[in-house]
């Protein structure tokens, strides 16, 4: 299966909101759709489900244009969609009928994703007497209970406390082993890092970077040095912007070269090294570089 995104545009009004964006997915992974807040994120992911028209541009599959007949998708949209009175079971019930799964396999599939993700005891409670982390759960099976192709995460991880994302990422992880297309938008910078081989920044509707993340990550020169020792070494750091807690320096550096300078003069000294090394910038440092103002 290969997805392709060729030079897609959308207009509204005199409001260009998605300019001439292409990228691909050719395997089973995890995609990070990044941006600021109206970068056209989610117009693009609508426009992709078929539920906005694009103004031009290609949207397709396996060479095909793409719709809702020819591709089995899931979609859990950031906002919380759920019927508040409505019980747990009959809600994603509904939404499987919706989906075109008869009430067989849909009960099936239902109670295998409420005890996978420890949610049976709720079944017969209604949506709003849910905490806003097992709301999110609830929206995560309706997206991936019909067994979808291909799967959009908005924010997927909101609202849940560090027990159940952990939760979630492998349940996430274990679809992309079962050859499912992810495509993850979020603001949490190192959890899009932690999950994403290929990434994509908009910025007002335009595609800022793309590519793979390691190889975006190799290109940039090493940025951070963080030095870990028993001694206070904040004389050696006079000219250097750092931060430290408990012993533990992470210092702004322009280059190597200024990392290993600083290196030659703690030995010179003889200070005591417990960790030297040079970091790359993180994804959220990247992010900021290409969009912030």
């Amino acid at each position: 299966m290969k997805l392709e995104f060729k030079n897609v545009s959308k207009t509204y009004t005199d409001k260009k909101v998605v300019d001439d964006i292409s990228f691909e997915i050719t395997k089973p992974s995890i995609f990070g759709f990044l941006g600021t807040n109206g970068a056209g994120k989610t117009t693009s992911i609508r426009m992709m489900l078929g539920i906005i028209k694009k103004d031009s541009g290609s949207i397709l599959l396996d060479g095909k244009e793409i719709n809702r007949k020819n591709v089995n998708f899931g979609y859990m949209p950031e906002e919380r969609g759920l019927y508040p009175k409505v019980t747990v079971y009959n809600q994603l019930m509904y939404f499987s009928l919706l989906k075109g799964i008869n009430k067989k396999d849909a009960d099936i599939s239902i109670r295998y994703w409420l005890e996978k993700l420890e949610m049976t005891e709720y079944i017969d409670m209604d949506a709003e007497k849910l905490s806003k982390g097992n709301q999110q759960k609830i929206q995560f099976i309706i997206a991936v209970m019909n067994d979808p192709d291909l799967i959009v995460l908005d924010e997927p991880f909101s609202g849940l406390d560090p027990v159940n994302t952990e939760m979630l990422k492998k349940v996430i992880l274990s679809l992309v082993k079962e050859g499912k297309y992810i495509i993850m938008s979020g603001h949490q910078m190192s959890q899009i890092e932690e999950f994403c081989s290929d990434i994509l920044i908009l910025d007002k509707g335009k595609c800022v970077l793309q590519g793979n993340l390691k190889e975006i990550k190799d290109s940039y020169d090493s940025n951070k040095l963080e030095i870990i020792t028993n001694d206070n070494i904040d004389n050696h750091l006079k000219n250097f912007k750092y931060r430290n807690i408990d012993n533990v320096y992470l210092i702004d550096i322009e280059s190597k070269d200024e990392g290993q300078k600083i290196f030659e003069s703690l030995i010179k000294d003889k200070v005591e090294i417990l960790k030297y090394e040079l970091k790359k910038p993180s994804l959220n440092d990247i992010f900021i570089e290409k969009v912030g103002n």
